[in-house]
């Protein structure tokens, strides 16, 4: 098994874009099977965010994106996909599964 060195955040939002974090994953399938949906007990329902952070790392995210489009996530996870960090097909598992919180 591969060491990972990047986690995903999940987060929901309220009106004013206040967030609870709601979860935090070292795969796209574990992040697809358990971390895209609303949390039941979390009053925030107004966005999703999801972040990527590098492990034990002061930095600044890898990236940030938010509902309702979570804007040019497929182009900027092109780049963990040529470093093989990331699979292309599991990228494109997640674009596809970000509908779900999109409502789109």
């Amino acid at each position: 098994m591969k060491f990972r060195r990047i986690y995903w955040v999940t987060e929901q939002l309220d009106e004013c874009g206040c967030s609870q974090v709601t979860g935090v994953y070292t795969s796209i399938p574990d992040l697809v099977e358990r971390g895209i949906q609303w949390r039941e007990g979390c009053s925030k329902r107004d966005g999703f965010r999801l972040t990527l952070v590098q492990l034990d790392s002061a930095r600044l995210p890898l990236g940030v994106w938010s509902s309702p489009d979570f804007e040019d996530i497929a182009s900027d996870l092109e780049t963990f996909v040529k470093s093989e960090e990331l699979t292309a097909q599991d990228c494109e598992l997640l674009v596809s599964n970000l509908r779900s919180v999109s409502g789109t």
